[in-house]
Order: C-alpha cells, then structure tokens, then sequence
C-alpha cells in the first residue's frame, strides 16, 4: 500500500518516446485531479535502429508482481514491439481482479478505448477532395500487415470511390511507418503518368521522409504536391513545412480512461468499448497555413536549445558511464548514482531493488542460487525523506515503498535491471514534475546494469581465484608434506630449515638432529608393514610432540626423521632429549604392542651464520646418532 488513495498501474512499452512522454503526463494530470496514484511498468522492448537488441529476460519481472495491489490497470499494448510481449502483459492482466482499460489495442475481456481512425482518415481525405478540389491523390501506406495501415488504406479507398475517383487514386505505395521509405516513394509518385496533387500519408513520419525527398529533387509542397500525415507527431510540428494531420487526442484517453477506473460501474453500463474522435490539424503541408518565418525562427531556436541540452547530457551520460565503471563493491552504487543522475530530470526519490535467493543473497553475487520473489533495496534516495525504508534483515516480496503522505498522489516509474542473461531485480524513480524522465534515464539504467553484470562476473572471477588458490596451496601443502605423517617431508625440511638458516642475522647458535627408529625391519617383517607405518606414524607425533621450542621436524625418509632449530641452546636440547625419552615410554606403556618404539638420535650445536650448510650439520649429527645406535646391546652394523 502506497498510502490512503487508489492506485492505478500502468503497463507500456517505450514511455519516453515523444508520443508516450506527453500521454504519461496527461494521465498523472488526470490521476491528480481525482486524487490516484499511478505505478507505471515501462519496458525498453526492442531499441536501437541499425542494430536492434532487446532483453529477452526483461519482462521476468512482471511474475513479481501483485495485481491484487492496485485498483485499475491501464494497458497499452500498442507499445510493445517483440513477439510475444504483449501476449505475456496481456495473460498477467487477465488474472487481475480489479478493471483493466486497454487505449491502444483491442483485448477481449478488458474495457477498450478504440480510436476512431476511420473518421481522421475520412476527414482528411475529403478535406483534399472537397476544400483543395483535389482529383489526383496518392496515398503512402504503412506495411500492409499492419492492422492500422489496413484501416487507413481501405478508408483511403472508400472515399475515393465515394468521390467518383478511382480507388488507388494517384497511386498506392507500401512504406514502412517511419523514415526509411521517402526516396522510393517520392520516385514511385513522380513516375506516376499525372503526378498527384496531393499525397495521403498513414503516419506523420513517412510524411515528413516523402517531403524531404521531395525537396532533394526540387518539388515544393505544397505548391507543387500537397502532403498530409497521421497521429499528430511532436515531430510533425516541428518540421517546415508543418504536417496537415490527425492527431490522437492524448488528454482525452487519459481523461476517458482514467472516468472508466474511477467509476467503472456508472461510466460503464455494460458497455467495454469506448472511442476517443481524432482531431484534425490543418497545416502548411496541405497549404491552409503559410510559414510564418517570425515563429519558425523561434522554433529554430528551441530546437536548437534542445540541441544543445542534448549535448551536455550526452557528455554527463558518457561521464557516468566512467564513473560506474569503477565501481568495485554493491555498496558504492548509492554514492555513483547520486553524483552520475543529472541529466534526465529532477527526481524526488530513487530506489533500487536486487532480487534474493532464499538465503538473502542478492542476485550479483556469484553464490546466488534459485531466485525468491523477494527484493533487497541497495539504493535507497529519498529527497524529501518521506519514505518508509524497511530493515536490512527485512525481506520483502515486490513493493512500493510506502509514503509518509497520505493524501497526495505519486507517480512512480518501475524498469527491469536486467542484463543479456539474467533479471537482477527492479528500479524505481519518482520525478518531480507530472513529465517522465528522458531516454537518458533508460542509459543509466542499463549502464547501473552492466555494473551488476560486472560486479556479478567479478565475484565468480574472485571466488574461481580463491578457488584455485586455495587448491593451488593445498597442492604445495601436499608437495611439502610427508603424506604417512603429516609433518614435512625431505622436500619440505629442506625449504624450510635452508630459510631459516638464511634469515639469520649475524651470528647465532643452531641445532640439527638425526633421529631414527629402531627395529623398523623387526616390524615389519613379523608385524605386517600396516603396523610398520602405524609405528613410523606414532613416532613423528611424538617428535611433532617434542617440538616446543621452534623447532623444524620432517620425515628424511624411510624411518629416519630430521630436526632443525635457530637460537638453540644446551638446555633446549636436554629438554628436548628427555620429552622424546619419556614420550617414547608413555606411548609403550599405554598401547601395549608387542614391539616398543624406541629411537637413536644424534644432534649437533653450533654457531653460525646465514652462509652455513644444514647438510654439514645433519651430517655430523647423522654420524653420532649412528654412533649411539651401535653403542646399544645387540647392535653389529648399521643395517640392523
């Protein structure tokens, strides 16, 4: 709940198109004047003209969303330009409790504002026919599959023939409702045997490109042609010389619509079908108006103010883009938004929301696992501080956040934040103004997502590296490591006592031992080699045991072991010689084996420093434990 009044949502396609942006306004003006809130769904859907692309994951937000919530739905279908889009909106809205307005398509089961097209059309073409006193016009058609150019085409025809004239007239040409097609079909009219007096055109902007082709090949209009469009474009305004046209009339859907949801019951009466009449405009491209060049030069310099604003803008999106690009940590989006926001208009609050798994981590972490319908917010600016921002340990299904303002109307705008493969969760904007942003509101949105992109495949990159590392140590641990034991092995001995001799500073007293065990073979031979390596094993633990002083311990080999220690003494030898005595007859008493462990050991201190040679050592050390190996009852040679 937004807060005390009803809300509408809104689901469209491409809301800052200039046609969109002006019925956006409209409808929060209407909204505002019956006290609503309007939460507007708006989709990029396929962008960009040479190389389209659109995200095929972008509309995985709509599963989220609770329709349970909202009071009335507007749907404008019209909008949504990939296959299957407007099929997937549409079967969300079906299971909507609350009426749904459709204002631009006609679906079934909803209320429907239909235009009537048919009579802009009319209007248009006997305005030819009856004012100019026009017999020769042509007509410029969208692409023929297209439902609008159909309507259009077959009024177009039916006129004609009412008139007494033929019915493709000067001619029919198949544009494609934009600006593509003028070259072609200012060829195709200029080749006619009689050149049309005048040219009907289904849309405003493939009349603005017939006339612009026109002038490439010196053909005034509307002197020489006159040129009429359709749907009453910004930019049909704009244009010299200004387009005659029929113009949808934005306030009127939005204020129809918007009696429909206020009132459903008493506007409706059984009815679902509603019309909105177009309006026709009569301009210099039909030659009911002449330029006035006083009012074109302001013109010209709004544009060119526009122009203008659109560079700086442009350099503040560049300038954003470098600036998202160094952001390292989820934590530091806040802090780059508020200071990269600044070029698609005055906003009163921003939030963004990651989706979570179920155990809270958000969706740009590399551990994120099977998506919840819960949403984490990770920017939070609320300028006027009236938002009610929940807990961090909080989690939340899709949301609004809740107004502190109970009576006055918001207008909010949610978009995906979605990347080529994944949905990261949502964005949501409050302007100030009644006007929605621009499209560099869109850019930032899809750079904040290639952030989380990023940041996404960063951590997996991090987590492989920790990985691997940790393996990698894990590989050096084991090279180093006597694998029966668990102390160092030759190798690892070897690295290790060498550096410790190395790091001495100055002269210093050091200590070497050889100790080994005695009747390994015995063992061996009469126990079983399991019970030969279960007596190697228990005598590293003692040695490991004895080595309280740092001292270096590893396995030589076989059953001989080798000690090393800096800044030795006598009296840490002694202890040491009698913590392996002792140990060695603890371990016999409590295990009750049928052989002891008993040991030889020899050991050497001297001093030196960093240039000394452990192998000397060990080698001295070596022959006096064989010394006291031989000194023991029994003992004939060395190999005993």
């Amino acid at each position: 709940m937004i807060n005390s009044l009803r809300t509408i949502a809104f689901f469209g396609c491409s809301l800052t198109s200039r046609y969109r942006q002006g019925l956006c306004q409209r409808f929060n003006r209407a909204a505002k004047k019956r006290g609503m809130n309007i939460v507007y769904f708006n989709s990029l859907g396929r962008i960009g003209e040479k190389n389209t692309e659109f995200g095929e994951c972008e509309l995985d937000i709509i599963d989220y969303i609770d329709l349970d919530e909202f009071d009335g739905i507007i749907y404008d279908g019209e909008g949504y330009n990939v296959e299957a889009m407007a099929e997937k909106v549409e079967n969300k809205l079906r299971t909507a409790k609350c009426p749904v307005v459709s204002i631009s398509t006609h679906v079934d089961g909803f209320y429907n504002i239909d235009f009537e097209d048919a009579m802009g059309m009319r209007k248009l073409v006997e305005h030819f026919t009856d004012v100019h006193k026009h017999t020769r016009i042509g007509f410029m058609s969208g692409f023929l599959t297209h439902p609008d150019a159909q309507l259009r085409l077959q009024v177009f025809r039916t006129v004609m023939k009412e008139k007494g004239l033929p019915e493709d007239g000067a001619g029919v040409f198949e544009g494609d409702f934009w600006f593509h097609k003028g070259e072609e079909a200012a060829d195709f009219f200029l080749s006619r045997p009689e050149r049309p007096q005048s040219i009907v055109c289904a849309n405003d902007y493939m009349a603005i490109a017939l006339i612009s082709a026109f002038k490439l090949r010196g053909i005034k209009v509307p002197d020489d042609i006159a040129v009429s469009g359709f749907d009453g474009s910004t930019e049909g305004k704009q244009f010299i010389p200004h387009i005659t046209t029929a113009t949808r009339e934005r306030e009127d859907i939005a204020e129809k619509a918007m009696s429909i949801l206020d009132s459903p019951e008493s506007i409706c009466g059984g009815n679902t079908d509603f019309f909105v009449s177009p309006r026709t405009i009569y301009e210099q491209s039909c030659g009911c108006k002449v330029v006035d060049y006083e009012t074109e030069a302001n013109n010209l310099e709004d544009i060119y103010n526009d122009v203008r604003i659109f560079g700086y803008c442009l350099n503040d999106a560049e300038a954003a883009m470098l600036k998202l690009n160094k952001v390292e940590r989820l934590d530091q989006l806040e802090d780059a938004f508020m200071k990269c926001a600044t070029n698609f208009g005055d906003y009163s609050a921003f939030f963004l929301f990651l989706q979570t798994d179920e155990a809270g981590r958000h969706s740009c972490s590399s551990d994120f696992e099977k998506a919840s319908d819960h949403f984490s917010p990770v920017i939070w600016i609320d300028k006027k501080s009236e938002y009610v921002k929940p807990d961090r340990a909080e989690r939340s299904r899709f949301y609004i956040p809740r107004s502190s303002d109970p009576e006055t109307p918001h207008f909010y705008y949610v978009m995906s934040s979605y990347c080529a493969e994944r949905m990261f969760g949502y964005a949501l904007i409050e302007m100030k103004e009644d006007d929605i942003f621009s499209d560099f509101y869109n850019i930032f949105l899809l750079n904040l997502s290639v952030t989380l992109e990023r940041l996404w495949k960063n951590d997996n990159i991090n987590r492989l590296y920790e990985k691997q590392k940790a393996l990698y140590e894990k590989q050096i641990e084991l090279s180093i490591h006597d694998e029966l034991t668990g102390i160092f092995n030759r190798r690892g001995f070897n690295e290790f006592s060498s550096n410790a001799i190395k790091s001495l500073k100055g002269k210093s007293i050091v200590c070497t031992m050889v100790i080994d065990m005695d009747g390994l073979k015995h063992i061996n031979d009469v126990y079983g080699h399991n019970e030969g390596d279960w007596a190697i094993k228990n005598t590293a633990n003692i040695i490991a045991e004895c080595c309280c002083s740092g001292e270096i311990a590893g396995r030589a080999g076989g059953d001989e072991f080798y000690i090393y220690a800096s800044d030795y003494t006598q009296e840490k030898l002694d202890s040491f010689n009698r913590s392996l005595v002792q140990l060695c007859d603890e371990y016999n008493a409590k295990h009750d084996k049928p052989y002891r462990i008993e040991l030889s050991y020899g050991s050497y201190l001297c001093e030196t420093d960093k240039n000394g040679s452990i192998e000397d050592f060990l080698k001295i050390s070596d022959e006096r434990m064989y010394e006291q190996k031989m000194s023991k009852p029994g003992r004939k040679t060395r190999q005993q």
